[in-house]
Protein backbone atom coordinates (compact mmCIF):
# COMPACT_ATOMS: atom_id res chain seq x y z
CA UNK A 1 0.00 0.00 0.00
CA UNK A 2 0.86 3.55 -0.82
CA UNK A 3 0.98 5.52 2.39
CA UNK A 4 1.23 9.10 3.15
CA UNK A 5 2.06 10.30 6.62
CA UNK A 6 0.79 13.31 7.45
CA UNK A 7 2.41 14.61 10.61
CA UNK A 8 0.91 17.65 12.72
CA UNK A 9 2.63 18.07 15.73
CA UNK A 10 0.86 20.73 17.64
CA UNK A 11 -1.14 20.72 20.76
CA UNK A 12 -3.64 23.29 21.91
CA UNK A 13 -2.15 25.32 18.94
CA UNK A 14 2.05 25.05 20.26
CA UNK A 15 3.91 23.40 18.16
CA UNK A 16 6.42 20.37 19.54
CA UNK A 17 4.80 21.03 23.50
CA UNK A 18 2.94 17.85 25.29
CA UNK A 19 0.95 15.67 22.81
CA UNK A 20 2.58 18.20 20.15
CA UNK A 21 5.77 15.97 20.53
CA UNK A 22 4.61 12.84 20.02
CA UNK A 23 4.05 12.57 16.05
CA UNK A 24 7.85 13.59 15.57
CA UNK A 25 8.63 11.27 18.40
CA UNK A 26 7.00 8.25 16.63
CA UNK A 27 8.82 9.08 13.39
CA UNK A 28 12.08 8.87 15.36
CA UNK A 29 10.87 5.68 16.74
CA UNK A 30 10.66 3.97 13.56
CA UNK A 31 6.97 4.24 12.79
CA UNK A 32 8.12 4.74 9.11
CA UNK A 33 10.37 1.64 9.15
CA UNK A 34 7.78 -0.21 10.71
CA UNK A 35 5.36 0.27 7.53
CA UNK A 36 8.04 -0.13 5.13
CA UNK A 37 8.70 -3.32 6.92
CA UNK A 38 5.39 -4.59 6.35
CA UNK A 39 5.36 -3.87 2.57
CA UNK A 40 4.05 -0.12 2.39
CA UNK A 41 5.55 2.86 0.68
CA UNK A 42 5.61 5.92 2.75
CA UNK A 43 6.20 8.97 2.33
CA UNK A 44 5.84 11.78 5.19
CA UNK A 45 5.22 15.44 5.55
CA UNK A 46 4.98 17.58 8.21
CA UNK A 47 2.53 20.24 9.39
CA UNK A 48 3.82 23.65 9.63
CA UNK A 49 1.76 27.01 10.72
CA UNK A 50 3.81 30.12 9.48
CA UNK A 51 4.05 32.98 11.57
CA UNK A 52 5.19 33.14 15.43
CA UNK A 53 1.47 33.62 17.34
CA UNK A 54 -0.64 31.02 18.11
CA UNK A 55 -4.34 31.20 19.54
CA UNK A 56 -5.34 28.06 20.32
CA UNK A 57 -8.81 28.14 18.14
CA UNK A 58 -7.54 29.61 15.56
CA UNK A 59 -4.61 27.51 15.33
CA UNK A 60 -6.47 24.58 15.63
CA UNK A 61 -9.03 25.33 12.41
CA UNK A 62 -5.88 26.13 10.36
CA UNK A 63 -4.71 22.89 11.12
CA UNK A 64 -7.76 21.70 10.01
CA UNK A 65 -8.09 23.55 6.95
CA UNK A 66 -4.63 22.49 5.76
CA UNK A 67 -5.59 18.73 6.68
CA UNK A 68 -8.19 18.76 4.51
CA UNK A 69 -6.83 19.61 1.58
CA UNK A 70 -3.76 17.44 2.16
CA UNK A 71 -5.86 14.60 2.81
CA UNK A 72 -7.85 14.82 -0.45
CA UNK A 73 -4.99 15.10 -2.22
CA UNK A 74 -3.50 11.89 -0.64
CA UNK A 75 -6.53 10.19 -1.72
CA UNK A 76 -6.47 11.71 -5.10
CA UNK A 77 -3.34 10.08 -5.60
CA UNK A 78 -4.06 6.65 -3.98
CA UNK A 79 -2.31 7.36 -1.19
CA UNK A 80 -3.65 5.66 2.29
CA UNK A 81 -3.23 9.16 4.48
CA UNK A 82 -1.89 8.36 8.08
CA UNK A 83 -2.32 11.46 10.93
CA UNK A 84 -0.19 11.65 13.55
CA UNK A 85 -1.97 14.54 15.73
CA UNK A 86 -1.17 15.72 18.85
CA UNK A 87 -4.86 16.99 19.53
CA UNK A 88 -7.76 14.92 18.31
CA UNK A 89 -9.64 17.91 16.77
CA UNK A 90 -7.33 17.15 13.48
CA UNK A 91 -10.57 14.55 12.71
CA UNK A 92 -12.53 17.41 11.47
CA UNK A 93 -10.05 18.38 9.05
CA UNK A 94 -9.47 14.84 7.86
CA UNK A 95 -12.54 13.76 7.34
CA UNK A 96 -13.51 16.34 5.64
CA UNK A 97 -10.27 15.29 2.94
CA UNK A 98 -12.00 11.68 3.08
CA UNK A 99 -15.07 12.46 2.05
CA UNK A 100 -17.88 12.60 4.40
CA UNK A 101 -20.60 11.27 2.54
CA UNK A 102 -19.00 7.98 1.85
CA UNK A 103 -17.11 7.40 5.12
CA UNK A 104 -17.82 6.13 8.91
CA UNK A 105 -16.14 6.84 11.80
CA UNK A 106 -14.67 4.66 14.56
CA UNK A 107 -13.55 6.71 17.80
CA UNK A 108 -10.90 5.14 19.72
CA UNK A 109 -10.83 7.05 23.11
CA UNK A 110 -11.10 7.11 26.54
CA UNK A 111 -13.16 10.12 26.16
CA UNK A 112 -16.08 11.10 24.40
CA UNK A 113 -15.10 14.54 23.26
CA UNK A 114 -18.70 15.41 23.13
CA UNK A 115 -18.69 18.77 24.74
CA UNK A 116 -19.38 21.89 23.24
CA UNK A 117 -18.37 25.37 24.83
CA UNK A 118 -21.83 24.93 26.58
CA UNK A 119 -20.85 21.31 28.27
CA UNK A 120 -17.44 22.03 28.66
CA UNK A 121 -15.90 22.28 32.44
CA UNK A 122 -12.67 22.27 31.52
CA UNK A 123 -12.04 24.57 28.18
CA UNK A 124 -10.33 22.16 26.33
CA UNK A 125 -11.09 22.69 22.74
CA UNK A 126 -10.02 18.87 21.76
CA UNK A 127 -12.98 17.74 23.88
CA UNK A 128 -15.04 18.95 21.33
CA UNK A 129 -13.86 17.42 18.35
CA UNK A 130 -16.86 14.93 17.70
CA UNK A 131 -19.33 17.50 19.00
CA UNK A 132 -17.97 19.51 16.21
CA UNK A 133 -17.95 16.80 13.60
CA UNK A 134 -21.72 16.19 13.97
CA UNK A 135 -22.73 19.91 13.64
CA UNK A 136 -23.09 20.86 17.45
CA UNK A 137 -20.79 23.53 17.92
CA UNK A 138 -18.27 26.15 16.34
CA UNK A 139 -20.04 25.33 12.69
CA UNK A 140 -18.65 28.74 11.54
CA UNK A 141 -15.54 28.04 11.59
CA UNK A 142 -16.07 24.35 10.53
CA UNK A 143 -17.52 26.05 7.29
CA UNK A 144 -14.47 27.33 6.43
CA UNK A 145 -13.02 23.90 6.25
CA UNK A 146 -12.83 22.76 2.68
CA UNK A 147 -15.07 19.90 2.08
CA UNK A 148 -16.41 19.81 5.77
CA UNK A 149 -20.32 18.97 6.19
CA UNK A 150 -21.36 17.54 9.30
CA UNK A 151 -21.39 13.70 9.73
CA UNK A 152 -24.88 11.78 10.94
CA UNK A 153 -24.75 10.46 14.59
CA UNK A 154 -25.54 6.88 13.15
CA UNK A 155 -22.39 6.88 11.09
CA UNK A 156 -20.05 7.19 14.18
CA UNK A 157 -19.21 4.89 16.85
CA UNK A 158 -17.23 5.76 19.89
CA UNK A 159 -14.84 2.76 21.14
CA UNK A 160 -13.78 2.33 24.73
CA UNK A 161 -14.92 5.46 26.39
CA UNK A 162 -15.09 5.15 29.87
CA UNK A 163 -14.57 8.69 30.97
CA UNK A 164 -17.65 11.19 30.16
CA UNK A 165 -18.25 15.18 31.84
CA UNK A 166 -21.87 14.32 33.46
CA UNK A 167 -23.42 17.02 30.82
CA UNK A 168 -21.34 15.38 28.10
CA UNK A 169 -23.23 12.54 29.17
CA UNK A 170 -26.17 13.72 28.38
CA UNK A 171 -25.61 14.85 25.13
CA UNK A 172 -24.76 11.78 24.59
CA UNK A 173 -27.67 9.99 26.02
CA UNK A 174 -30.17 12.41 23.31
CA UNK A 175 -27.89 11.37 20.15
CA UNK A 176 -27.90 8.54 17.73
CA UNK A 177 -24.19 7.81 18.44
CA UNK A 178 -23.35 4.30 19.76
CA UNK A 179 -20.96 3.70 22.36
CA UNK A 180 -19.17 0.78 22.93
CA UNK A 181 -17.59 0.30 26.31
CA UNK A 182 -14.58 -1.90 27.18
CA UNK A 183 -16.59 -4.29 29.28
CA UNK A 184 -18.67 -4.86 26.49
CA UNK A 185 -16.37 -4.79 23.15
CA UNK A 186 -16.55 -7.96 22.21
CA UNK A 187 -20.40 -8.34 23.12
CA UNK A 188 -21.35 -5.32 21.03
CA UNK A 189 -19.23 -3.93 18.55
CA UNK A 190 -20.18 -6.21 15.18
CA UNK A 191 -23.94 -5.03 15.71
CA UNK A 192 -22.35 -1.46 15.61
CA UNK A 193 -20.23 -2.06 12.94
CA UNK A 194 -23.11 -3.82 10.45
CA UNK A 195 -25.34 -0.53 11.41
CA UNK A 196 -23.11 1.77 10.60
CA UNK A 197 -22.24 -0.37 7.09
CA UNK A 198 -26.04 0.55 6.63
CA UNK A 199 -25.05 3.71 5.25
CA UNK A 200 -21.20 3.55 4.49
CA UNK A 201 -18.62 1.52 2.64
CA UNK A 202 -15.36 3.42 4.27
CA UNK A 203 -14.32 4.11 7.51
CA UNK A 204 -12.21 6.61 9.49
CA UNK A 205 -10.33 4.88 12.06
CA UNK A 206 -9.41 6.90 15.04
CA UNK A 207 -6.76 5.93 17.74
CA UNK A 208 -6.38 8.45 21.01
CA UNK A 209 -3.91 6.55 22.49
CA UNK A 210 -5.22 6.52 25.40
CA UNK A 211 -8.17 4.99 25.15
CA UNK A 212 -5.50 1.71 26.21
CA UNK A 213 -5.65 1.16 29.46
CA UNK A 214 -3.22 3.28 32.06
CA UNK A 215 -1.99 0.21 32.95
CA UNK A 216 -0.98 -1.44 29.84
CA UNK A 217 0.84 2.11 28.67
CA UNK A 218 0.36 5.58 30.14
CA UNK A 219 -0.13 7.64 26.49
CA UNK A 220 -0.92 11.38 28.29
CA UNK A 221 -1.73 12.59 31.39
CA UNK A 222 -5.49 12.23 30.61
CA UNK A 223 -5.11 8.43 30.51
CA UNK A 224 -7.34 6.22 33.03
CA UNK A 225 -8.06 3.19 34.11
CA UNK A 226 -10.75 0.49 32.91
CA UNK A 227 -9.51 0.66 29.10
CA UNK A 228 -8.82 -1.64 26.62
CA UNK A 229 -5.57 -3.92 25.86
CA UNK A 230 -3.80 -4.18 22.31
CA UNK A 231 -5.14 -7.24 21.93
CA UNK A 232 -9.03 -5.36 22.55
CA UNK A 233 -7.90 -2.76 19.89
CA UNK A 234 -6.14 -5.33 17.69
CA UNK A 235 -9.26 -7.50 17.81
CA UNK A 236 -11.83 -4.13 16.74
CA UNK A 237 -9.65 -2.89 14.24
CA UNK A 238 -9.68 -6.66 12.43
CA UNK A 239 -13.82 -6.21 12.84
CA UNK A 240 -13.47 -2.89 11.11
CA UNK A 241 -11.35 -4.45 8.40
CA UNK A 242 -13.72 -7.34 7.39
CA UNK A 243 -16.31 -4.94 6.74
CA UNK A 244 -14.98 -1.65 5.85
CA UNK A 245 -12.18 -0.01 3.47
CA UNK A 246 -10.44 2.17 5.55
CA UNK A 247 -10.15 5.30 4.52
CA UNK A 248 -7.80 7.21 6.48
CA UNK A 249 -6.02 6.48 9.74
CA UNK A 250 -5.17 9.01 12.87
CA UNK A 251 -2.97 8.20 16.28
CA UNK A 252 -3.17 11.19 18.18
CA UNK A 253 -2.91 12.23 21.82
CA UNK A 254 0.55 10.64 22.50
CA UNK A 255 3.35 12.34 25.08
CA UNK A 256 6.26 10.99 25.18
CA UNK A 257 7.40 13.09 28.03
CA UNK A 258 5.25 10.29 30.20
CA UNK A 259 6.76 7.57 28.50
CA UNK A 260 10.02 6.75 29.56
CA UNK A 261 9.98 3.28 28.98
CA UNK A 262 8.72 3.46 25.59
CA UNK A 263 5.93 1.20 26.24
CA UNK A 264 3.29 3.78 24.86
CA UNK A 265 5.86 4.32 21.46
CA UNK A 266 6.00 0.49 20.71
CA UNK A 267 2.17 0.14 21.47
CA UNK A 268 0.84 3.01 19.05
CA UNK A 269 3.47 1.59 16.20
CA UNK A 270 1.89 -1.66 16.90
CA UNK A 271 -1.67 -0.33 16.31
CA UNK A 272 -1.19 2.31 13.33
CA UNK A 273 0.81 -0.89 11.67
CA UNK A 274 -2.28 -2.47 12.28
CA UNK A 275 -5.09 -0.42 11.22
CA UNK A 276 -3.11 -0.12 7.86
CA UNK A 277 -3.17 -3.53 7.41
CA UNK A 278 -5.24 -4.66 3.90
CA UNK A 279 -9.21 -4.90 4.75
CA UNK A 280 -10.94 -8.02 3.91
CA UNK A 281 -13.55 -6.33 1.95
CA UNK A 282 -10.31 -4.54 -0.27
CA UNK A 283 -8.92 -7.42 -1.16
CA UNK A 284 -12.66 -8.82 -2.03
CA UNK A 285 -13.74 -5.81 -4.14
Amino acid sequence: MDIQILAVPYDSGNRGARMGAGPEALLDAGLERALRDGGHTVRTKIAEIKGSWRAEIQTSFELMRMLATEVWVARESDRLPIILAGNCNTAVGTLAGLGVESTGVAWFDAHADFNTPETTSSGFLDGTAVAILTGRCWSQLARTIPHFTPVADDRVCLIGTRDVDPLEHDLLEASLLEVVSPTHLRRTLGATLDGIREHVKDMYVHLDLDVLDAGVARANSYAVSGGLTLEDVEYSLAEIRGRFRTAGITLSAYDPAGDADGLAARAAIRLIVSAASPSARMVRD
